[in-house]
Parts: C-alpha cells; sequence; structure tokens
C-alpha cells in the first residue's frame, strides 16, 4: 500500500492577532471584513481569517 499524503492544514487567524498584527484596532479588522476587504468565516460569534486570504488582503493593498 502506498502511504498516504498529510492534508495541508489551513492557518487561520483570530480578528485581534491579525489587528496586533497590523497595529490597528480589531473594529478596523472588523469593518474590512465587513466591507469584502477581507474574507472571513463567522464561526458562532467569532471570525477567522484565512492566512493565504490576509495575505492577498496584504498585496491588494501593497504601495508600489
Amino acid at each position: 500500500m502506498k502511504p498516504q499524503k498529510a492534508k495541508k492544514e489551513q492557518e487561520f487567524y483570530l480578528v485581534s492577532e491579525l489587528a496586533d498584527n497590523l497595529r490597528v484596532s480589531d473594529m478596523t479588522i472588523y469593518r474590512y471584513i465587513k466591507a469584502g476587504k477581507i474574507k472571513a468565516y463567522k464561526i458562532g460569534k467569532e471570525f477567522r481569517i484565512d492566512k493565504r486570504e490576509f495575505n492577498n488582503f496584504l498585496n491588494k493593498v501593497k504601495t508600489k
């Protein structure tokens, strides 16, 4: 039998982790989510942001 490849686990950030990383308030991250600038998953009352989605967001707002 061939060994099965392990599936790559998705990594997620909490709103507070992104806010700390970007040095903005939690409310700013919530506004970005509501405006559609950052795509997020809502689990219960909390949001989770995929690491790749966050990197896409950073690439969009990067200055030239």
